[in-house]
């Protein structure tokens, strides 16, 4: 879906960033990691030309995006910014409709798809006609958010999306995030400092630094087998809580015991990572988890020392 080839990017004598190249596959969320000064934001601005390469090429769906103007290229490609980005001046519903009128879509259209957005985004038909300094920093994030899906464009580019929001606000987007059915049609670009909110939201992650790509690779392949020693000290920090983050029950099935009657309370599947896994123990009171294998049709009850255990055997063989 997007593919940037040997792309850098210096402001004088600055490298921003350095030679890199990697692709995102179609219906993929690819985090952009790093510290300050990485070349992440840099790197995300220039695949919708908010920012020119220095040399290489960038091409989506195998076009060259310098083959086509900047304005065409970007009302197919949503953008969303830290401080949402939303003009002051307009409406909740102008603010979402924007793309749509600029594409020429009918008013009925775009009313109909406002709300719709709305509705996905747990935001009620009353702020329609507020503006917005009368939202909250998290509903002011949800408009933004609308408005950069509101002509459904297949890519999505995300640049620290939720950093200015607190914890708690930031925790219940990230839920709404990945439930979102709207985002799980796009291939998505987010860039983000937060290492937690990577290992969340990511498919992939692409570790930067200094304007180089350190590694790249599934949450599990930083963790487990990093390439480089940058990559082991930007983790270490939260290293265990990570871990349990990126490993899925479904990584761990093998591992755990079969027991012939489940309890009746509801399963987890097995997409559901670990540490949600073990949260469930304290949050439902109970010593046993129902696991539900889905292709299989096969469940697993484990309690919280067979899932230690299994998460241990796991550890050791990917390791291997």
């Amino acid at each position: 879906m997007i593919k940037l080839q040997n792309v850098s990017k210096s402001f004088g004598k600055l490298n921003a960033v350095d030679q890199i190249s990697f692709e995102v596959q179609q219906e993929e969320n690819l985090i952009l990691l790093g510290t300050s000064g990485c070349g992440k934001t840099t790197t995300l601005k220039m695949i919708n030309r908010l920012l020119k390469p220095s040399s290489g090429k960038i091409l989506i769906n195998g076009q060259d995006i310098r083959d086509q103007s900047p304005e065409v290229l970007r009302r197919k490609i949503g953008y969303v910014l830290q401080n949402n980005g939303l003009f002051p001046h307009y409406t909740v519903a102008q603010n979402i409709g924007l793309v749509p009128q600029l594409l020429k879509w009918d008013k009925q259209r775009i009313a109909k798809r406002v709300i719709e957005l709305l509705e996905k985004l747990h935001l009620s038909e009353k702020y329609l006609q507020a503006y917005p300094n009368e939202l909250s920093g998290g509903q002011q994030q949800r408009v933004g958010l609308a408005r950069a899906l509101a002509a459904d464009p297949p890519i999505l580019l995300m640049d620290e999306p939720f950093g200015a929001l607190d914890n708690v606000t930031r925790a219940k987007i990230h839920t709404e995030f990945t439930a979102l059915d709207e985002l799980k049609r796009k291939t998505i670009v987010m860039v983000t400092h937060d290492v937690q909110e990577a290992f969340q939201l990511g498919d992939r992650i692409c570790l930067m630094d200094k304007g180089k790509i350190m590694q790249m690779g599934t949450p599990a392949e930083l963790l487990f087998k990093p390439v480089h020693h940058f990559v082991e000290d930007f983790l270490k920090e939260q290293r265990l809580q990570l871990e349990f983050k990126a490993v899925r029950l479904y990584d761990l099935w093998d591992w755990i015991p079969t027991e012939a009657d489940p309890p009746e309370e509801v399963a987890l599947s097995v997409d559901t990572d670990l540490w949600t896994g073990l949260e469930t123990f304290t949050c439902n009171h109970t010593e046993k988890l129902t696991i539900l294998h889905p292709q299989k049709k096969e469940f697993k009850v484990v309690g919280f020392e067979q899932l230690m255990s299994a998460f241990y055997q796991y550890k050791k063989t990917i390791a291997a």
